[in-house]
C-alpha cells in the first residue's frame, strides 16, 4: 500500500513531535503494509513550512528510519496559499516528488467558492489538484455534489482512512461512502499526525472498503501512478457495503 498524506516529519506542523515519535510512526507503517509514505507537512499560515525545511526534515527522517520505508517529499498546502507563494516555491511541495500533482487542504468548515478556480487554474498549468479529506467537511457532508465540478475539472479527491473506517464516526464514513458511490474519490490515505491521531496505516479501510478491487485501486494503483508518473488506472465497479445493525439496536 501508498500512503500520500502524512504529518511524520518532526517539528514542522502539529504533526510528529520529534525525532522518535516520527520514526515510531514509520515503522508502524511499514507494519501495517505501507512501503511508500509521503511525508506532507502543513504549508499555511500558522505553519509557514518552505521546501527547505521540508527537505531538510525528509533527509533526517530517512537517515533515521532506514530502510523500513520509502519516504517521499511533498506538502500540505492551504488555498490561500496559493495565491501567496510563487509557483516555483509551490513546485517545490509536489505530491511524492510528481510535478504534476500538489495536495490541496480542504477546510473542515465553510465551503471556498473559488475552489474550482483554483483547480482549473491548476490544471493550465499541467498540475493536477488533489483535494485532501473533503469527507470531514460539513457541507460536503451535507452535498457531495460539491466534489462533482472540481472532479470534472481533472481534480483527484483523498479520503482519509480513519474516515473510511469509520474511526472519525458515522458521518464521516458515510460521506467517503457517497464520494465513492458517485466516482468522486480517487485515493485513500492516513493523514496521520502522530501514532495516537488519526493512527498511520490503511489496512482498516481496506477491510471496511469491502472489495479488494477498489482497495487496491484507491490505496495502491492510483498513490503509484502518482508516484511513479504514470497514466491513472480505470476504476473498478464497486459495490457499497451494507451497514451492519447492532443486535442491541433500540426499537422505536
Amino acid at each position: 500500500m501508498i500512503d500520500l498524506h502524512s504529518h511524520v516529519l518532526p517539528g514542522l506542523d502539529d504533526g510528529a513531535e520529534d525525532l522518535l515519535t516520527a520514526v515510531e510512526m514509520c515503522r508502524a507503517a511499514a507494519a501495517d503494509g505501507v512501503t511508500i509514505l509521503a511525508a506532507t507537512p502543513h504549508v499555511r499560515e500558522d505553519f509557514p513550512t518552505t521546501p527547505d525545511q521540508m527537505l531538510a526534515s525528509l533527509e533526517e527522517l530517512r537517515r533515521a528510519a532506514g530502510a523500513m520505508i520509502r519516504l517521499l517529499p511533498g506538502g500540505e498546502i492551504d488555498l490561500e496559499e496559493l495565491a501567496m507563494r510563487s509557483f516555483d516555491e509551490l513546485a517545490g511541495f509536489a505530491l511524492a516528488g510528481n510535478a504534476s500533482y500538489l495536495l490541496l487542504e480542504t477546510p473542515y468548515s465553510g465551503w471556498p467558492l473559488g475552489f474550482g478556480a483554483v483547480v482549473e487554474q491548476l490544471r493550465g498549468r499541467g498540475v493536477t489538484a488533489v483535494i485532501a479529506h473533503p469527507e470531514r467537511n460539513w457541507e460536503v457532508q451535507e452535498n457531495v455534489g460539491l466534489l462533482t465540478p472540481l472532479v470534472n475539472a481533472g481534480a483527484l479527491v483523498q479520503l482519509t482512512a480513519a474516515s473510511v473506517d469509520g474511526r472519525l464516526g458515522r458521518r464521516t464514513q458515510e460521506c467517503s461512502f457517497d464520494l465513492l458511490e458517485h466516482r468522486l474519490a480517487h485515493l485513500v490515505a492516513s493523514d496521520a499526525h502522530s501514532p495516537e491521531v488519526r493512527g498511520i496505516g490503511l489496512s482498516g479501510a481496506v477491510a471496511a472498503l469491502g472489495d479488494g478491487e477498489l482497495a487496491r485501486w484507491s490505496t495502491d494503483l492510483v498513490p503509484r501512478a502518482i508516484v511513479d508518473g504514470t497514466a491513472l488506472p480505470p476504476r473498478p465497479d464497486w459495490v457499497r457495503p451494507r451497514r451492519r445493525r447492532s443486535l442491541f439496536r433500540r426499537r422505536d
